[in-house]
């Protein structure tokens, strides 16, 4: 599981800065300021998680890791939720993409309670 969720987190991180990239270079000017600005939240989030899927891994790798795995899925449904709604909603402009969006805040915010847990559980 450790492997899978560094290659997880490697992936979006990789696809993040790829995506700012091209957010900051062949969208500035294609979209409106709003749109741009709701794409590059997506690509911000997209790297916090990313960066977190590793800390995920290195948590899979220890003996009492019982809560890594959750974890680690709850932010890859939130990158995917969260994140990809708001890029299909900027470059869409189709505001039902929005109504997805909490829904892949909250796979964030279940993950991160889950991290609190399993940090409490392991003192």
């Amino acid at each position: 599981m450790d492997r899978l969720f560094l290659g997880l987190g490697a992936t979006f991180a990789l696809t993040g800065v790829a995506a700012g990239a091209f957010g900051a270079h062949a969208l500035r000017g294609a979209l409106s300021e709003p749109a741009l600005a709701t794409f590059e939240t997506g690509v911000r989030y997209q790297m916090y998680h990313a960066l977190a899927l590793l800390a995920v891994a290195f948590l899979a790798g220890r003996q009492d890791a019982g809560l890594a795995a959750p974890v680690g899925w709850l932010f890859v449904a939130g990158i995917l939720l969260f994140s990809g709604s708001l890029y299909l909603l900027a470059l869409t402009e189709a505001r039902f993409f929005g109504a997805v969006t909490p829904l892949g805040g909250l796979c964030f915010l279940a993950g991160w309670l889950l991290l609190v847990v399993a940090a409490l559980r392991s003192g």
